[in-house]
């Protein structure tokens, strides 16, 4: 069979079969992953396929690309208060978990720390994208979107912060210059390309916006970093230029990212599971990933069910249904074991076991809520949002806080009864929070 046969075929096995699969409940990034390992099972060694690396690497970086462009400033300043309380919490329980891994699992710090990470950071594109069919109300919605985009914010520095503290002292003082170089030199090369280019070539934002995402996601690659870092701060970046440049994040480049991203996403979930261990299939993976699940997760789900009942008041019923929705952690998980096993050498069992752990908690709110994953809901948003392209982007792929994501939901989500005002909103007479 020829190379180029055999890419056609992954194409298609890649972006159909795992979308016919979700009429099951079987989230789409799941299928792509088990794919990945039957496939080096089959072949008996992990998958080293330049071009299916590449594809794995566009697929990662245009990911975080789009998620840097859906944080949304104003809704995150809306609840500020409530967010701080919630980010000090985790934090909080951040530091015990390390701890915990420190002092009984025999890692180091660092490791501790990125398990830490992996174990408790919400992966918040797929979990955004789940929102409107997941029956929960208007308010219900604004805190599952902000406390996991909060939460993404906050994983991103500690990653940063954790893998820089492995690197002798001058490599971690020129790694850190680098960035900041990078988070002053982005706004001024878009407002240099918005300036000089984007006149004389238009309907080019989406291009030259990919291309720096790229460019920033290998530059923080080679600063030890991973590729995800600099691909979310570029999004971010053009984000907050929105208004000075508002081609530069308009719908429509949001529409063309989420649509490119959409096609190489699948290869990156893929590409990930070719490169699991025989080992980390074992009966004492199971046994790990069981164990995490069995602790971890109802822990996360109740804690944060009982803040937001010491804090907002709300009745338990509530904390629990947005504690389920933040439950899944498939993508940061994913990056975090692949980060701990090349890193730092984690046993195989610990590997799998942090796979099965992400499993189990993507499958959760789908589970729990009763609500089938639709193969396409993209064809229920406005016409003028629908892709011309189906709706692969919204299978694989998760937006976050921008207004075309709630169109979306607004034209996928059922009929819900308003639970109120927002806590910070009470002595408002309008609603319109």
């Amino acid at each position: 069979m020829s190379q180029e046969l055999i890419y056609l075929l992954l194409i298609f096995g890649l972006l159909v079969i795992p979308r016919f699969l979700q009429q099951f409940k079987l989230p789409a990034p799941l299928t792509c992953l088990a794919f990945g390992v039957v496939a080096a099972l089959i072949i008996g060694k992990p998958v080293e396929d330049g071009v299916v690396a590449l594809m794995a690497s566009l697929g990662i970086s245009s990911l975080f690309l789009f998620a840097g462009l859906e944080v949304d400033p104003k809704a995150l300043r809306k609840g500020w208060k409530q967010l701080v309380i919630h980010l000090v919490a985790r934090s909080a329980s951040l530091a015990v978990v390390a701890w915990l891994s420190w002092r009984y699992a025999g890692l180091s710090w660092q490791a501790a720390a990125l398990l830490a990470l992996a174990l408790l950071t919400p992966s918040t594109g797929f979990i955004i994208d789940t929102l409107g069919r997941l029956g929960l109300d208007t308010k219900e919605q604004f805190w599952v979107t902000n406390k996991a985009i909060a939460g993404e914010l906050l994983a991103l520095a500690a990653l940063f912060v954790v893998l820089q503290s492995a690197s002798p002292p001058l490599e971690m003082l020129g790694s850190t210059l680098a960035l900041l170089a990078m988070l002053v030199g982005l706004p001024l090369l878009f407002i240099a390309l918005g300036r000089w280019v984007l006149p004389h070539s238009p309907g080019a934002e989406f291009s030259l916006l990919v291309m720096v995402g790229v460019i920033a996601a290998y530059v923080t690659h080679l600063i030890g970093v991973h590729d995800l870092v600099g691909a979310f701060v570029t999004g971010l970046v053009a984000r907050l230029l929105r208004q000075r440049m508002p081609t530069l994040a308009s719908h429509d480049n949001l529409h063309a990212v989420r649509l490119f991203a959409s096609f190489f996403v699948p290869f990156y979930f893929f590409y990930s599971g070719t490169k699991v261990p025989a080992g980390a299939l074992s009966l004492g993976a199971l046994g790990v990933g069981l164990a995490l699940t069995a602790v971890v997760l109802p822990l996360r789900v109740g804690l944060l069910a009982l803040q937001r009942k010491l804090t907002f008041g709300e009745s338990f019923r509530t904390g629990l249904r947005i504690g389920t929705a933040l439950a899944p952690t498939l993508i940061f998980t994913l990056v975090l074991a692949g980060v701990l096993r090349e890193r730092f050498a984690i046993p195989d069992a610990l590997f799998g076991g942090l796979l099965l752990y992400a499993t189990l908690t993507t499958l959760l709110p789908s589970l729990v809520f009763r609500t089938p994953f639709d193969v396409d809901p993209v064809e229920t948003a406005p016409e003028r949002y629908a892709p011309a392209a189906g709706g692969a982007a919204a299978t694989l792929l998760a937006p976050g806080a921008s207004e075309f994501h709630q169109e979306r939901v607004r034209a996928a989500a059922p009929p819900a009864q308003d639970s109120g005002p927002l806590p910070e909103d009470a002595d408002r007479t309008d609603r319109t929070a």
